[in-house]
């Protein structure tokens, strides 16, 4: 009695599945009547011609239901699809949660596997979806999922980018850079650049210290390039700066000339002062000073 009395409320909050009344149902009033009827009317048509059915289930909200318990509890009250065929598809979508989901009959699974689905929400709905065009995005699903079913819908192979060599690792990261809007991408363009530049600068001009300062920033300069631009931009970017301040840093390490600016840049002044000061003081005391003569790194040492 106890166990009955703890689970009544878990029945009061369940969320009610309504009576099946339509192909399309919008209980939110976010489509509007027109793009409901000729909806409607392509369902039909397409049941007609194959038997299957499909519905489109538009709802405010789960009401903490789970999405995926709540989809297949509708599917099975409303028994969309032929007896003994088990071919119905239902599209269900809770607005204010944004979620969606697309539950399928047994007899449809063998043709809209769950990669497949997967497919179709990522690419078909959500990007219409995130920009508020839920009309768009559910006209492509539906259009997509019969599509599917008639066998005139595939998922397109996906780019190869091991053209990239040991940088193809970047294609797996560039997927959202084609929703970024190009004014945002000019933006974060110049602002990452301006950033990682002042890095940059130290990296390529700093003696010992650059060097660490320059691998530290080689995931930055592969990965954000990427996430804004693509794996190609990406990866070219990386290797213009992997290369360019490579070389640049090999040059001021291995040549006379190279040394020379290094010891005479700005980021030698600090070390260059102070030992200049104790020269100095030495000369003043002992009467002796540099005259102003450079080195280029030749000599040898040894040890004992």
């Amino acid at each position: 009695m106890v166990f009955f009395i703890l689970l009544f409320p878990i029945f009061l909050i369940s969320k009610d599945v309504p009576k099946l009344k339509a192909r399309v149902m919008d209980e939110t009033w976010t489509l509007n009547a027109d793009f409901v009827s000729a909806l409607e009317k392509q369902l039909k048509d397409h049941e007609r011609k194959t038997s299957n059915q499909i519905a489109v289930y538009i709802i405010p909200s789960l009401e903490g239901e789970t999405l995926e318990e709540y989809s297949i509890k509708v599917a099975e009250t409303w028994k969309l699809g032929q007896k003994g065929k088990d071919n119905g598809v239902l599209l269900l979508v809770a607005i204010e949660d944004r979620k969606l989901r697309i539950e399928v009959g047994y007899g449809l699974e063998g043709v809209l596997t769950d990669v497949l689905c997967r497919h179709i929400i990522e690419n078909e709905i959500k990007p219409s979806f995130k920009k508020g065009e839920y009309d768009v995005g559910i006209q492509n699903g539906v259009k997509t999922i019969m599509n599917a079913i008639e066998g005139e819908y595939q998922i397109p192979e996906p780019k190869d980018y091991s053209h990239l060599g040991p940088l193809s690792f970047l294609g797996e990261l560039s997927h959202g850079s084609e929703e970024i809007p190009i004014g945002l991408r000019i933006f974060l363009s110049f602002f990452i650049v301006f950033v990682l530049g002042i890095f940059t600068y130290f990296a390529a001009n700093a003696p010992y210290v650059g060097w660490f300062i320059y691998f530290f920033l080689f995931p930055f300069w592969s990965l954000f390039p990427t996430a804004i631009h693509g794996a190609n931009i990406g990866a070219t970017v990386f290797l213009i700066y992997a290369i360019g301040i490579g070389i640049y840093k090999l040059y001021h390490l291995l040549t006379p000339h190279g040394r020379k600016r290094m010891r005479n840049s700005s980021f030698a002044s600090t070390s260059g002062s102070s030992r200049s000061s104790g020269w100095s003081s030495g000369g003043s005391s002992g009467g002796f000073r540099g005259g102003g003569g450079s080195f280029g790194g030749g000599g040898s040492s040894g040890s004992w």
